[in-house]
């Protein structure tokens, strides 16, 4: 996980997740513009299968403005922007009928969620 910090926003990002974009962004789009407890709640009681990689990245990103940008209250951040990303695909073949064969994409996705305090 790579995470950068300015003086307004700290940004968490989770490369090469494999789970399909797809299926991520109908939880990012449940979760953006949330106060952090309540997003996290969400995911926790969720019973999709995103849930559990993006309560660990938003986990993450509440850590580290615990440690590193201490003027901030962990507890009164919210979701400022939260998007996914297509990430590289794998790609796998499947034996057919008649020696042919099939691809199988397996997709992966790039997950970015900022996090900013909440002003009011």
């Amino acid at each position: 996980m790579k995470n950068e910090f300015n003086n307004r926003a700290n940004i968490v990002r989770l490369n090469g997740v494999r789970i399909a974009p797809r299926k991520l962004r109908a939880m990012v789009d449940e979760i953006r513009d949330m106060d952090v407890n309540e997003a996290l709640a969400l995911l926790k009681f969720s019973n999709r299968g995103a849930a559990l990689p993006l309560a660990k990245l938003i986990e993450s990103g509440v850590a580290n403005v615990r440690e590193q940008i201490r003027q901030w209250n962990a507890d009164e951040l919210f979701i400022s922007k939260a998007y996914v990303d297509e990430g590289p695909t794998l790609r796998r073949y499947r034996p057919r009928a008649q020696g042919r064969a099939t691809r199988i994409n397996k997709r992966t996705s790039r997950v970015v969620i900022e996090l900013r305090p909440d002003e009011g």
